[in-house]
């Protein structure tokens, strides 16, 4: 997903070949002021070059969502293609430097992954018994990328369980055995759902557990025959490419699929000015070549506004930016541009409750982090560790990308199951060395290999504990991430 954001970036710079002539019975603009009432004001240059700003800040989650669903469960020429909707693709090995499709992604648990068409009936989706000792975690997330659920170790203990996604519109009757009833905002929908992975031995055991996690309609849960089955969805292409100029096409697709509530209501109401909403047929090409100006000022505008809240995500502790940026619904009470930066900065992310992810890409005075101009240590003091009751890890993104990176010894983290194979120093702290080269063989067990340029470095601490010493609350805890030194 982060080969389309990136290539926002660079929205405006074919519109200087666009001035051709256009027909403004298709341009979108022209259109919805035509429609709108004879008392509407007709927008100008800066309400509609705010109005695209604003919009793409507001949907910038959701096309990004869109992208990941595209490669995921659509496109099986995708290089990414997981399965058909309704169907759990389990992975048996950790996400690698050639899983591209989301920025950031974790190298801690094998995924399995979900995406689920609500359009015709709910799904019941059923675990089985997880050893306690296993941390393991089903996150709901739906168009909207609001984390509106979960099933697991912290939320719904360690016990076997059926529990029952539903869409927006459904109200029908609950079945007895169904111990909780989730509800997505939008019609299609992702279950993530992560197994912690002891060491390379355990992949075995974890997928026993993978094994018993099981999806079914709803109807054949309760063995009864299956409803009228949705209608065939012509689901645009997204690439990189397209996406330069179809960024409010693919915002008109998703929405269709995206019940509006109030809290949206202001917001569509000025996407519906410039011919953007469910249903409509908003095309960039078809445009005015003034309104494409305006409209792509506005989401380059938008896209810086929000690279600058990514920045900013957190709090500045010890270099590292400590904050939660992942939620529900009324977790973001209408904030898009906080959303927008939490799927910039990792898309799928984890309410703090689940899991916290201080992120760093600075020494403590401000400096960038290069793994081309200098080798790197972290060190944790002896017995503090980060607290959590799961597992904790540091894991390592080219700074240009958020992807993981290629290197000799397929070491994209170093986590707390892998303590006992590291070497401490003689007073009980642990020291980690970031760098592109091996810090030589008598260290390499402390090793995390950085790329040859920019560095990217998320801390993850799975299920944080809630009493001192903690992360919590975010930005607050009395426990912080130690900072990066700069070797010499």
């Amino acid at each position: 997903m982060n080969r389309v954001t990136t290539a926002l970036l660079l929205l405006v710079c074919s519109l200087l070949v666009l001035g051709c002539a256009t027909d403004s019975s298709k341009d979108a603009i022209t259109q919805a002021e035509k429609a709108a009432s004879a008392s509407a004001p007709k927008p100008d240059f800066s309400e509609i070059r705010k109005i695209a700003e604003d919009g793409f800040v507001y949907g910038l989650p959701i096309v990004m969502n869109y992208a990941v669903m595209y490669d995921f469960s659509v496109n099986k020429a995708s290089g990414q293609y997981k399965a058909p909707f309704n169907q759990i693709l389990n992975e048996h090995q950790v996400f690698t430097y050639k899983d591209t499709s989301i920025p950031t992604p974790n190298s801690d648990t094998p995924y399995s992954i979900l995406w689920l068409d609500l359009r015709a009936e709910p799904y019941v989706l059923s675990v089985p018994a997880v050893d306690k000792k296993r941390y393991y975690s089903v996150m709901l997330c739906d168009g909207n990328t609001f984390n509106y659920g979960y099933i697991g170790s912290r939320a719904t203990g360690s016990d076997p369980g059926d529990y029952l996604v539903v869409g927006p519109d459904w109200n029908g009757q609950v079945p007895s055995g169904i111990k909780k009833v989730f509800r997505s905002s939008t019609k299609f929908s992702m279950a993530v759902y992560r197994t912690q992975l002891f060491n390379s031995a355990d992949m075995p055991n974890v997928v026993k557990v993978q094994a018993g996690y099981n999806a079914r309609a709803l109807s054949a849960y309760l063995g009864q025959s299956s409803p009228p089955v949705a209608p065939a969805i012509d689901f645009p292409v997204i690439n990189k490419d397209l996406v330069k100029e179809n960024f409010f096409e693919y915002l008109d697709f998703a929405l269709q699929f995206a019940p509006g509530t109030p809290d949206e209501q202001e917001i569509r109401a000025r996407l519906a000015k410039i011919g953007v909403g469910p249903g409509k047929t908003f095309s960039f090409k078809d445009l005015s070549l003034e309104h494409k100006l305006e409209v792509g000022l506005g989401m380059k505008e938008g896209d810086k506004k929000v690279d600058e809240k990514v920045a900013t995500l957190g709090k500045d502790i010890n270099g590292w930016r400590v904050g939660s940026a992942f939620g529900d619904r009324a977790f973001y009470n209408g904030d898009w541009l906080l959303r927008a930066a939490a799927a910039r900065a990792g898309i799928y992310g984890n309410d703090a409750d689940e899991a916290m992810y201080p992120m760093t890409r600075w020494l403590a005075n401000g400096e960038v982090l290069d793994g081309s101009k200098h080798n790197y240590t972290l060190t944790f003091k002896a017995g503090q560790y980060p607290p959590v009751n799961a597992f904790w890890s540091v894991t390592m993104y080219d700074g240009k990308s958020q992807l993981l990176i290629k290197n000799p010894i397929n070491r994209y983290l170093i986590n707390s199951p892998m303590l006992s194979s590291m070497k401490k120093n003689k007073d009980g702290s642990l020291t980690l060395y970031i760098q592109k080269k091996s810090p030589g063989k008598d260290k390499e067990a402390n090793w995390l290999p950085a790329p040859d340029g920019p560095i990217y470095l998320v801390m993850r601490l799975y299920w944080p504990k809630t009493t001192p010493p903690s992360i919590l609350p975010a930005g607050e805890g009395s426990w912080q991430p130690p900072a990066i030194v700069a070797a010499k």
